[in-house]
């Protein structure tokens, strides 16, 4: 009896790992969320709860389905069931989809009453993280909707900067730059958001002091199709263009020639880039990461 206790409090610890336990110093990657949940849980934990008492994470911004997708997967579903059981969270009433809300849609067109699930014991803040990740990993997110997401995600989780770009497997200075144009005013993201300018554009506009100066500069780069070199050039050879005073506190290891290069990358990309010994490293979170990457570098199939 001992030990059958013993084995269902592994089990129930197990079932209740948070994020941080999952996932311990390594970036948390969305899509091994649920795998790793699944890989953990015994098949008798698993259990069948009606579609009619759940909801979506109350985290999670709305989103539109492919409706073709869905179909094929009812389809799927109606004539092989649903082989992977979804995730979700007890709440007052009823229960919140963490993981799965494609299949619970898919089930409930096909004309399903149940489905099989995995209750997770998240935490609130866990819910929001897990929203947040799924977002930032899986979306295609313009500059300041990122950026957003970076802000909310620090303030929720009470972290650094140094910290966030670790648990995301970002560098430091992305997460810095995307951070600064949340200070930018309204008109220059707006520009940012509608791409009339670039990252690039908006990280040297960020730099600036007066903030009449930035919107002027956001128009003129719009207007002349100013490339950032040029728009970097113009505001270090004109003195009325004040930059914020920022202090190096380590010493790059990158050659001082591609320097601007290695800024522009990590920019563009999003995410870690090293140029040492004449390589170039870019990092890279999981598979979506890698197809996004790819697909901005037009190397996609």
């Amino acid at each position: 009896m001992e030990t059958n206790n013993a084995a269902n409090n592994t089990k129930r610890r197990a079932l209740g790992r948070g994020l941080e336990e999952l996932f311990f110093n390594e970036p948390i990657d969305y899509t091994k969320v649920e795998e790793k949940i699944l890989d953990e849980t015994p098949k008798e934990e698993i259990t069948m709860v009606k579609i009619d008492d759940l909801r979506s994470n109350p985290y999670q911004p709305r989103k539109v389905f492919d409706e073709e997708a869905l179909k094929e997967l009812s389809n799927s579903i109606k004539e092989h069931g649903v082989f992977q059981p979804i995730i979700i969270k007890k709440s007052i009433k009823g229960y919140e989809i963490i993981a799965g809300e494609r299949r619970v849609k898919a089930s409930k067109l096909a004309g399903l009453e149940e489905i099989p699930a995995i209750i997770r014991d998240f935490t609130d803040t866990e819910m929001m993280e897990i929203a947040l990740l799924e977002n930032l990993q899986r979306e295609n997110l313009n500059a300041v909707e990122e950026a957003t997401a970076y802000k909310k995600l620090q303030e929720t989780l009470g972290l650094t900067q140094e910290e966030l770009a670790n648990r995301l497997g970002k560098s430091r200075s992305h997460i810095t730059n995307m951070l600064g144009l949340l200070n930018l005013p309204e008109e220059v993201q707006k520009a940012l958001g509608n791409k009339e300018i670039s990252m690039g554009h908006a990280r040297i506009i960020s730099k600036l002091e007066n903030k009449e100066q930035q919107i002027s500069l956001a128009k003129k780069v719009s207007q002349e199709e100013l490339s950032v070199r040029q728009l970097e050039d113009l505001t270090q050879s004109s003195e009325r263009f004040v930059r914020t005073h920022v202090i190096n506190k380590k010493a790059k290891q990158t050659p001082s020639e591609y320097e601007y290069i290695q800024d522009e990358l990590c920019d563009k990309l999003g995410t870690k880039v090293k140029i040492t010994n004449n390589k170039i490293e870019i990092s890279f979170v999981n598979g979506n990461d890698l197809n996004r990457l790819l697909e901005i570098m037009n190397l996609g199939n």
